[in-house]
């Protein structure tokens, strides 16, 4: 892929993987993002995943031929893109790589060696001569490791912004659903948790003229679609409300608490709730609930009273979304306990304990003892028109 006359794409697409980073399905595969830019000296961008390091170095090659690039530029240290380092650099003797200084030690963690007689250290501000290409580097830790560097070649106008704007995915795989959605499920779970430094990183980035977005991730963006990724950015770093429309996520031992919650969508739905996302924590994918209750402004958790506490599912479900800063919310609770239900109780114990910021909980709480009656109908009713 030609990114301009002188940035090619060098990166591969996986095919194989189950689940990246051990938790997260991709079904549309994964793209590991590298680029090469061509000028008086010559600049890798950042490497791929160790599986793939025989078609990329090909790729590198196809681009280069018999030349050996002058830099490696490493702008984030996770294995999906730096694996290859330590290869590459045997392959390229003479070739030095450009990296922030704690990258340098982490390449000594991972690798035994920091290459201390190749490396060139760049920080904030710092600006890599290529010729007519001149990177300057930004530094954007904890977006979403603390290391990170992004940079911006100001001859083409290219932002290279590590794992920022990335999504699930291969490149050569279309996307039914377009780029939002893996986009978001990819920054709640990996990124969310930072939004204060990715806001830092995006107020860092308005002050550049950025006429493409070249991610280690997903596609390459340009023009109106930077445009929308840098809305979708902000609403997300925020812990903004994106959609009008509520979450509901269940646990369910005998079939009577998803009955309730089945029901509660039904109610919903009819007093005009514009959208009702509904799952089984046990069940469905748990990744995509988590970016259903960062994009929906309601929650509404529906369990199991389980020895004394919480059905294991929706305590992980829960940890998942405190752990990212879930704030800015309204939280709803349905509870089923046959002889002493507390699952309500210690539902909202957890986000009160994690410091979750900006939470309203509904005054309706819905209380199953076993299974639905009139009572608890009503209230689920009740819980349904104040929700909508």
């Amino acid at each position: 892929m030609q990114i301009s006359d002188t940035i090619k794409y060098v990166g591969v697409n996986d095919h194989d993987i189950d689940l990246f980073e051990g938790q997260y399905v991709v079904p549309l595969g994964m793209a590991y993002n590298s680029y090469v830019i061509t000028d008086a000296k010559t600049a890798v961008m950042d490497t791929v995943d160790a599986r793939f390091f025989d078609p990329w170095a090909a790729n590198v090659k196809a681009v280069l031929g018999d030349k050996a690039p002058d830099y490696l530029v490493v702008h984030h240290m996770e294995p999906d893109h730096s694996a290859c380092i330590a290869k590459f650099l045997a392959l390229y003797p003479e070739t030095k790589v450009v990296s922030s200084a704690q990258a340098f030690k982490f390449m000594g963690q991972f690798f035994g060696q920091d290459f201390a007689d190749r490396r060139v250290v760049v920080k904030e501000g710092d600006v890599l001569d290529l010729g007519t290409h001149k990177l300057t580097f930004v530094a954007a830790p904890m977006v979403h490791w603390p290391e990170v560097l992004v940079s911006y070649d100001s001859a083409d106008k290219v932002l290279f912004s590590a794992d920022g704007f990335g999504k699930f995915g291969a490149n050569d795989v279309e996307d039914p659903e377009g780029w939002d959605c893996e986009a978001r499920r990819y920054y709640i779970g990996i990124v969310g948790k930072y939004g204060a430094q990715t806001q830092a990183l995006l107020k860092k980035a308005a002050g550049l003229d950025i006429q493409t977005v070249c991610p280690l991730h997903g596609p390459v963006l340009k023009g109106e679609e930077i445009a929308h990724a840098v809305k979708q950015y902000l609403t997300w770093s925020s812990y903004s409300v994106e959609s009008p429309g509520v979450c509901v996520a269940y646990t369910s031992v005998y079939g009577h608490t998803k009955e309730a919650a089945l029901l509660l969508k039904e109610e919903l739905l009819k007093k005009g709730c514009p959208k009702v996302a509904i799952a089984d924590l046990a069940r469905d994918d748990m990744p995509e609930t988590v970016e259903d209750a960062f994009r929906y402004g309601k929650l509404v958790l529906c369990t199991t009273t389980y020895n004394n506490g919480i059905f294991p599912w929706m305590k992980t479900f829960i940890d998942h979304l405190t752990e990212r800063n879930y704030q800015n919310r309204t939280v709803a609770f349905v509870e089923n306990g046959t002889w002493a239900p507390t699952a309500a109780k210690n539902m909202r114990a957890l986000f009160e304990a994690a410091g979750a910021k900006d939470i309203t909980f509904a005054q309706t709480t819905v209380t199953i003892r076993s299974a639905l009656d009139e009572a608890s109908r009503a209230q689920i009713a009740a819980l349904a028109a104040e929700l909508a």
